[in-house]
């Protein structure tokens, strides 16, 4: 009785030391996050070919879906094999930012869905306020070098 809990505890251990050891090393994704536009304008301008490797959702434009995960596409071009693959997979969500009633997308109560509404709200202020209006002038010519959407919204922007 005492050998098959030493046989049992001896497996046990080996088990856990396996899946210690043997966890692989997550590496951060520079393009999940971004829209499809921005990685693909990216990766276009390295010299890469994008594809879109899976979708989920269909209430964006293929443009502004979110990518999830990219990934080196596992095929070889060119007959010799020695070609150098240079075509990039992009998994995409294109639910809305946040849920609504019928319409697909990040919870309100969600990190994600908590950022949408707080950029959504800027939005707003900045294009619909005196105030966000103001603000939009005074920080346009104060930081030209201010780049993403820190100017979504204002007045003359197109965003």
């Amino acid at each position: 009785m005492r050998s098959r809990f030493l046989v049992a505890g001896a497996i046990g251990a080996f088990a856990l030391t396996a899946s210690v050891f043997s966890c692989g090393v997550a590496s951060a994704d520079a393009y999940a996050g971004e829209t499809y536009s921005d990685a693909a304008g990216a990766l276009s301008g390295s010299g890469m070919t994008v594809v879109v490797g899976g979708r989920v959702g269909s209430e964006l434009p293929t443009e502004e879906c979110i990518v999830t995960r990219s990934q080196k596409a596992p095929w070889v071009k060119g007959s010799n094999f020695q070609q150098v693959n240079n075509t990039m997979l992009l998994f995409l969500n294109c639910n809305a930012a946040v849920a609504t009633a019928g319409k697909p997308g990040n919870s309100a109560a969600s990190p994600q869905g908590q950022q949408a509404l707080r950029d959504e709200k800027s939005y707003e202020w900045k294009s619909t306020t005196e105030d966000g209006a103001q603000w939009c002038a005074e920080n346009m010519k104060a930081h030209p070098d201010w780049t993403g959407n820190a100017f979504d919204g204002c007045p003359g922007t197109g965003t």
